[in-house]
């Protein structure tokens, strides 16, 4: 595996550390099951962490000079990817390491594996996670990408030996937009954990986190303006201001972004001060409760513990975070945009709005708030919807990606040998 912009055993919540994470982490540990071993190779960040490190059986994570050794903005990263190349390349031949395959995660990872495959003679599989026309489509000037990476993911779909889409929508871009071959492109979503991320007691989970009473709504994820978060906000400012609300009034669940705690108390990062003030600005300080990035293994407490989950984003290739919810019963508000439209079933196993539509977030939000049927009802939906994501079945579609790939790089590099076997 390659991951070079972000280390996918890196602490989740930060701006680069998100669902990309996740699926590196959770698809290693699952080829293990299947008797694969697995590197992840990673661009050092700091000098003090070990070359390699064993993060459990059969999955290794390994750190590659590449620049200097601290955080750099991803897109200052590309010109030191023939460096990431050429150590990641030394040190599989130092260490005597051959590979079946080398997967590749976001266009970074991609030009990189596209580097190294001729010293390492693998087929290389790529997934890029989200693709830089798509998000452009929804971006704001101050944060669109680059011309540079929009002609690197056009070079890669001509170089990688095979492309994964997180969704048919993802599939059909890259052969409409980036004229990809059909025969290359196999669609397989990401997974979840249904063993993590289960139905559990609500109230329960409520009081393990000091959650108070009345309507919750959750929020999770990474701070971008790519997950709609102003929208939120936005859609939150008015369902406590309808003058028709009876009851105690929603607040919202805020998991995502960094919050130190030391002897001193809790500090907030820059990005997470900056929405505590937007907050506070729209007069929403007493209704959104900031928790900051939250270990994996807590998350089934929070979405188990409020009555619906928002994923307000503006673009998603698949949206992890819905289908972690929805595991755990909890009914989904989301956008209808790439991935999420084929994860959520609409009335089902949530309701799907229009993207940066603050009234339609906020009405959805409310129907779902106030209609106990309603929700009892997603709530099934939901859960039956998650189980065609197991990792189990996930894991055996990449797998056998994989398997073709290696199959046929084995004949093409020995045909006598594997046609005498």
């Amino acid at each position: 595996m390659i991951s070079v912009h972000t280390s996918p055993f890196a602490e989740l919540g930060g701006r680069d550390a998100g669902g990309l994470n996740v699926y590196v982490r959770e698809l290693s540990r699952n080829l293990v099951e299947h008797g694969v071993a697995v590197d992840v190779y990673t661009r050092r960040t700091d000098r003090l962490s070990p070359q390699i490190t064993p993060v459990e059986d059969g999955v290794r994570l390994i750190q590659v000079e590449a620049g200097p050794a601290e955080p750099m903005d991803k897109d200052a990263l590309f010109c030191h990817l023939p460096e990431f190349a050429t150590e990641m390349a030394c040190l599989a031949i130092k260490e005597g390491l051959r590979y079946d395959v080398i997967h590749a995660h976001y266009w970074l990872s991609g030009w990189a594996g596209h580097l190294v495959r001729r010293y390492l003679d693998a087929p290389l599989v790529l997934m890029f996670h989200t693709l830089a026309h798509l998000k452009n489509a929804v971006a704001d000037a101050d944060h669109r990408e680059t011309p540079l990476r929009l002609q690197v993911e056009r070079r890669l779909v001509d170089l990688a030996d095979a492309l994964i889409a997180a969704n048919p929508d993802e599939r059909r871009e890259m052969i409409r937009r980036l004229d990809a071959d059909p025969t290359r492109i196999y669609t397989v979503p990401p997974g979840v954990d249904l063993d993590r991320f289960r139905p559990a007691d609500g109230w329960a989970a409520r009081r393990r986190l000091g959650l108070p009473e009345g309507p919750l709504v959750l929020f999770v994820g990474r701070i971008d303006p790519v997950k709609g978060i102003d929208t939120l906000f936005e859609a939150f400012r008015r369902l406590i201001h309808d003058h028709t609300w009876t009851g105690p009034a929603p607040r919202l669940v805020f998991v995502g972004g960094l919050i130190r705690i030391d002897d001193t108390g809790s500090t907030m990062d820059a990005d997470l001060q900056r929405l505590a003030a937007r907050a506070a600005e729209l007069g929403l300080a007493d209704h959104v409760l900031f928790h900051g990035a939250q270990p994996r293994e807590r998350l089934p407490l929070y979405y188990n513990a409020v009555d619906v989950c928002a994923v307000p984003s503006r673009y998603e290739s698949f949206g992890l975070v819905a289908v972690e919810a929805m595991a755990c019963g909890t009914p989904i508000v989301a956008s209808r945009v790439g991935g999420l439209r084929f994860t959520i079933e609409d009335d089902v196993s949530g309701l799907l709005v229009p993207h940066s539509d603050p009234a339609a977030l906020a009405a959805a939000l409310r129907r779902v708030l106030v209609d106990h049927q309603l929700r009892s009802r997603m709530q099934v939906g939901a859960r039956q919807a998650a189980v065609t994501y197991s990792w189990q079945a996930i894991t055996a579609a990449v797998l056998g990606v994989y398997d073709r790939l290696a199959a046929a790089h084995r004949a093409v590099a020995a045909p006598d040998e594997v046609r005498a076997s």
